[in-house]
């Protein structure tokens, strides 16, 4: 797996724990520091800051917020200039236990991709929605499913199909009696299609033309049964702007919200960059050897650990939202030591009563401590297998669950 997806990993991780965070008062201080900023400026500034902070009439906030800038201070005194996708700072006491429990608390962050923002602020939490933003997916697939009877439109964000809206048209079928009243009829008809497709067509706009939305639009998919697809964008009230980022249409058997997955599922020539696409064939490679050749592949913590360092692995599958954690425990007498892997809620318990020794019995402690994630990226890079993560609320990242969340493609059989 490309090292910058698993520090996007990190960071979100990073930010889930941040958000989880709360002062007393507004101590906590959050600042965002645009790229090449010569830092000299930035430290002229908190010292302002710091001599304002005299100010607070409350003592122990005035003690925590002047604690705080001086950390940063001390901190930033590393750096010449921010680097060249700015520099981001949470700082502030952070209570462990209640009242009088305060710990100090400094996280520096070289986000992903450049946040021009100059921004330095005080609060009762840190202020971590501008970093989210470097996390969102720079490249999005719009996608419009429509026939003569309904509609969907739709955004592929990543590995994420988002329904944004779907509609019914209304339109009643062509059987009717011959003469003049069929033709009046065929007439209202076309009047009533039309219509259909101008308010699809607005919609559209409205939801493609959002500043949010079409500054990372890579390109609009039309699909659907038969030539209704085409009549829809030749005829309608589209945008010139949305029509030109028509990258093409697919023919599906479906329209509504179906026809979008079906759009997915038959774009693989449009979609060839999109995340969604490769996450799809990694889990289909893992369920057809699985299929066919089940000595192929192994699913489990359990199984998989115990082939972890033989070299048989050439691709690991991994959930986004797995909460595991590999643990590394050392006896206090004999030195033995054990991996374990364990849940989240279970490493809380570990804290508090360790297991025993298996060798003697004594006393353990913790000696390492890592993220399934950040274990199986490190351990891939001197045993050749890799790592791929994969968007749990998919319906590819939803059949990963049903094996455990975590799967492996082997290079040769077990049989071997």
């Amino acid at each position: 797996m490309k090292n910058e997806e698993i520090q996007k990993m990190r960071l979100k991780r990073l930010i889930e724990e941040l958000k989880r965070k709360e002062g007393r008062g507004t101590e906590l201080i959050s600042l965002y520091i645009p790229p090449r900023k010569r830092i000299s400026e930035v430290t002229n500034y908190l010292r302002q800051e710091y001599a304002t902070a005299e100010n607070i009439k409350s003592d122990q906030t005035r003690k925590h917020v002047k604690d705080a800038l001086t950390k940063v201070m001390e901190r930033l005194k590393y750096y010449q200039s921010s680097p060249e996708n700015g520099l981001v700072v949470f700082c502030g006491a952070i209570p462990q236990n209640g009242p009088g429990t305060e710990k100090m608390e400094i996280y520096i962050i070289e986000p992903p991709e450049p946040i021009n923002i100059n921004l330095y602020r005080c609060d009762d939490h840190f202020h971590t929605e501008y970093l989210e933003e470097a996390l969102k997916e720079k490249d999005v697939y719009g996608l419009i499913s429509i026939d003569i009877n309904e509609a969907a439109i739709g955004l592929l964000e990543g590995s994420r199909l988002k329904i944004l809206s779907t509609y019914t048209s209304g339109i009643p079928g062509k059987h009717r009696a011959g003469g003049q009243s069929a033709r009046r009829f065929e007439r209202l008809r076309e009047m009533a299609i039309h219509q259909y497709f101008d308010r699809i067509a607005r919609h559209a706009n409205e939801e493609f033309l959002s500043d949010e939305v079409f500054k990372r639009l890579r390109g609009i998919i039309v699909g659907g049964p038969g030539f209704t697809k085409h009549e829809f964008v030749e005829e309608s009230d589209l945008d010139y702007r949305i029509r030109e980022k028509i990258i093409g249409f697919i023919d599906t058997n479906y329209s509504g919200e179906e026809g979008l997955r079906e759009i997915i599922t038959k774009g693989g020539e449009l979609l060839k960059h999109a995340k969604y696409q490769q996450e799809r064939k990694l889990v289909d490679e893992f369920l057809n050897n699985l299929a066919k050749k089940h000595d192929m592949v192994l699913y489990g913590f359990n199984d998989i650990k115990r082939y972890l360092y033989d070299g048989i692995i050439d691709k690991i599958l991994i959930n986004d939202n797995i909460n595991y954690y590999y643990i590394k425990i050392k006896c206090k007498i004999c030195e033995h030591e054990e991996e374990i892997i364990v849940k989240e809620s279970e490493k809380i318990k570990l804290e508090y009563r360790l297991p025993l020794c298996k060798k003697c019995g004594g006393e353990t402690e913790i000696i390492e401590e890592k993220h399934i994630i950040d274990y199986l990226d490190e351990v891939s890079k001197f045993s050749g297998f890799k790592l791929y993560i994969i968007t749990a609320d998919t319906e590819h990242g939803r059949m990963l669950s049903q094996f455990g969340g975590i799967v492996a493609i082997l290079r040769y059989s077990l049989r071997y």
